[in-house]
């Protein structure tokens, strides 16, 4: 009964973790002001293979997970609910965030859905259920190289932000904030969340 409730307490904190995801990531795409490097890199594949966006994501996270191979980044349940029910929670949300027509408004949207990525990066992954497919692929490096996890993830970000934008992706300044802050706010969350690798 014990194990029973442990497993739904972890089920609990991925889904939550999932939800605020969502939010945050509709966030900084409504804010306008550019798609994170990801999103950069999944636009360009789509542009070059003449397909939608949706397919193109679904290209780049099977990209990734095949980069798990090496880094023997083995995949949970939570990797499988990250795939499906961010895009889900996302749709879910837009509806109900404000449409602002100052830039600087935008702005702090998308600043604030930022940092949330990373508080909920932080609070899905040590649910110890499985990273999402980037997120293991950082934190998979990270254990490979031995570097900290604000500089594996900043040097991924960039070099899928380049990529992206060389095959015709959209870069604007909001991107590269994204990909400039995003590596040490997401080691700052697993720090506040006590992630320990290996668990």
């Amino acid at each position: 009964m014990r194990l029973d409730l442990a497993m739904i307490r972890r089920l609990l904190r991925l889904n939550i973790g999932l939800f605020i995801y969502g939010l945050a990531v509709s966030m900084v795409v409504n804010a306008k002001i550019g798609i994170p490097p990801w999103d950069v890199f999944a636009q360009g594949i789509s542009i070059q293979l003449h397909t939608s966006y949706g397919v193109a994501s679904i290209i780049v996270s099977t990209i990734v997970l095949v980069a798990w191979i090496p880094l023997k980044v083995k995949p949970g349940i939570g990797s499988i609910m990250n795939a499906i029910l961010i895009g889900l929670w996302a749709d879910f949300w837009t509806p109900f965030l404000p449409k602002f027509d100052s830039y600087w408004e935008n702005l702090a949207m998308f600043l604030l859905g930022m940092c949330t990525v990373a508080f909920a990066t932080g609070l899905y992954i040590t649910s110890n259920l499985g990273s999402g497919p980037r997120d293991g692929l950082i934190l998979g490096t990270q254990r490979a190289l031995g570097w900290k996890v604000w500089q594996v993830r900043t040097a991924i970000e960039l070099l899928a932000l380049a990529i992206g934008w060389v095959m015709g992706g959209q870069v604007r300044e909001g991107t590269l904030i994204f990909a400039l802050c995003i590596g040490f706010l997401m080691q700052t969350s697993l720090k506040f969340f006590k992630y320990q690798p290996g668990r």
